[in-house]
């Protein structure tokens, strides 16, 4: 039986900072990567973040059952045909790449996980039409995120964004919630059926995580043991933020300036 822990107002006050860390993170990290810039570079300067702010990485030692070793990095870099967990390697970022950047870190004992997609340099418009397929996405899953809803209904509006684009949903990773640890109950699936599942309340904290790829929905991975690739070598995207479920409607803990 899934054990869903739910939040006062004071404690989503609480995590307010984790929020704001890794949104200032993904924007530095964002703003950095340029045609040229190794992905190595990129996970150093998030690293020297964590360090500079007293937090602690969520990644570094992470070492689930799908994982083949512990992570050793501090953010997941997935370039083009890769779509999450991507683990950072000498690789340089060349014009058109498609990137997307996942992070998530515990600052003062509370987590906040969100993820961005970007093209660098010249962008092929299947790109940046499959990136905005994953924000519109995630947009609409935060819409649905409030009480009287059920988590069906976020699933949902995920999943018929998909469809609208034309896009095939994958089941295997979603979103998930979020407090003391980064991963926990309830699963958010990426697709679903309105009016089913569990009754949102406030206090419920979850990352809601839409990701696409553009002509699949399977993924295999990696010889790296961690980095997720589409099974036909198209393009992967992905948008996610920390949201709460309030009694004022949801409250975007990552959001980015």
């Amino acid at each position: 039986v899934p054990v869903i822990e739910l939040r006062t107002p004071a404690e989503i006050e609480e995590m307010r900072p984790a929020g704001k860390f890794v949104a200032s993170v993904l924007t530095a990290v964002r703003d950095a990567a340029t045609v040229g810039t190794n992905l190595l570079e990129l996970d150093r300067i998030a690293h020297q973040m964590i360090k500079d702010a007293g937090a602690e990485s969520c990644y570094i030692d992470y070492h689930p059952s799908f994982g083949g070793s512990p992570f050793g990095k501090v953010i997941c870099t997935s370039v083009n045909d890769a779509v999450l967990h991507g683990l950072p390697f000498d690789y340089v970022i060349k014009d058109g790449d498609l990137v997307s950047i996942d992070f998530a870190a515990n600052v003062n004992g509370w987590v906040s996980d969100s993820a961005v997609s970007f093209v660098v340099g010249t962008a092929r418009p299947a790109d940046l039409r499959l990136i905005e397929a994953t924000e519109v996405a995630l947009e609409a899953g935060i819409k649905a995120a409030v009480l009287g809803n059920k988590l069906g209904d976020i699933s949902a509006a995920i999943g018929d964004v998909a469809r609208d684009y034309g896009y095939t949903v994958n089941m295997d990773f979603g979103g998930h919630g979020v407090g003391r640890e980064m991963h926990g109950d309830p699963h958010v699936p990426n697709d679903g059926r309105p009016g089913r599942g569990y009754a949102l309340r406030e206090g419920l904290v979850v990352a809601i995580e839409p990701w696409f790829l553009e002509t699949t929905d399977r993924i295999f991975t990696d010889k790296d043991g961690w980095t997720l690739r589409s099974a036909d070598g198209s393009r992967g995207a992905h948008s996610e933020h920390t949201v709460a479920i309030t009694a004022d409607g949801p409250i975007i803990l990552t959001a980015r300036d």
